[in-house]
């Protein structure tokens, strides 16, 4: 019977082994980047992402990048408020030219920040699973040459955005299956890879691929270190191959 000590150890290994395949690399850094660039690229005076909450009842702007940015970011609103919340509960895009006369721009919120913008165009970012947020340009220069394909380019913004953001999550939750998995092998046979297979089998999607992934990781990490690299190399190509053929979710 493997010891809990053993168990440790392996499921530490494991982690090494895993971790750099899969962990998401400067995710933060990325999206700030993304709010800042959009916001430069449109010629806005700002440019905010606000992710929903984990049960969904709020708005938390994570992210901005211009007029009031200090100000936004770590502001909470609710899911259904403002120009922001008709995003994420509606899934659709939007443009207003005419924030004043609109009834569902947030006088308050905006005041909050010390900026009053006059327009604003907004995109849901979402994957094939969920709405995951709102990323939000404040009067960007309309006049400019091919301002009319705005839309369209901070659509894009929105799908690496939801890239980044669900690297994040997957990772969360396949230290979430290592754990569990963990603690079925110390209490049944100890074989970390056995039990990792053993969850998949209970677990409803997505998390059932990913108890499976983590069992090949396991009978990986026993191999020798050629097997391990040439699976390192198949994987990296599977994702860039899903990168390349990532369908826009909207």
């Amino acid at each position: 019977m493997t010891t809990p000590e053993d168990l440790l150890g392996e499921l530490g290994a494991l982690a090494s082994n895993l971790g750099p395949a899969v962990r998401p690399v400067g995710s933060d850094e990325l999206l700030r980047s993304l709010t800042e660039t959009a916001r430069q690229l449109f010629g806005a005076a700002a440019c905010s992402l606000a992710l929903l909450s984990e049960d969904e009842s709020e708005l938390v702007y994570t992210t901005a990048a211009g007029a009031g940015a200090d100000d936004v970011t770590g502001m909470r609103i609710p899911a259904n408020q403002g120009i922001a919340g008709w995003v994420v509960q509606s899934g659709q895009p939007i443009a207003i030219s005419d924030l004043a006369n609109d009834p569902r721009f947030s006088r308050a919120v905006a005041d909050q920040t010390g900026y009053v913008p006059q327009a604003i165009v907004a995109v849901p970012v979402a994957s094939a699973r969920r709405t995951l947020g709102v990323i939000s340009l404040l009067d960007r220069d309309a006049q400019r040459p091919g301002a009319e394909q705005d839309m369209t380019l901070l659509a894009l913004f929105a799908d690496q955005a939801a890239i980044a953001l669900e690297s994040v999550s997957a990772f969360s939750d396949l230290g979430r299956v290592l754990l569990a998995a963990l603690a079925d092998a110390a209490t049944d046979d100890g074989d970390l890879a056995v039990a990792a297979e053993r969850l998949s089998e209970r677990l409803p999607p997505p998390d059932d691929d990913l108890a499976a992934l983590a069992a090949t990781f396991a009978a990986l990490s026993r191999r020798g270190p050629a097997e391990r690299r040439l699976a390192f190399g198949v994987l990296r190509e599977v994702a860039s191959y899903a990168d390349r053929r990532s369908p826009r979710t909207r």
